[in-house]
């Protein structure tokens, strides 16, 4: 079995209070959707979807670059 390896400690955030910031998106994500309709919160979130799925594959590409120009 091959062993994963992974730098899970470079990704830690010092001081970073998770519950307040899932607290503030949860309350900036209420503000944004009230008033709307199911079908509406629907596409919020679909686009908010989309919008992430894009970010992590620009993310994934400059890695991949960077990664490539290190081994040179």
């Amino acid at each position: 079995m091959m062993k994963l390896e992974t730098n899970w400690q470079q990704d830690i955030i010092p001081d970073f209070d998770v519950l307040k910031w899932k607290q503030e998106t949860q309350a900036e994500i209420l503000r944004e959707t009230e008033g709307m309709t199911r079908e509406e919160v629907r596409e919020y979130f679909r686009k908010g979807s989309e919008e992430f799925r894009e970010e992590q594959r620009l993310r994934r590409t400059k890695r991949a670059a960077l990664a490539e120009s290190a081994n040179k």
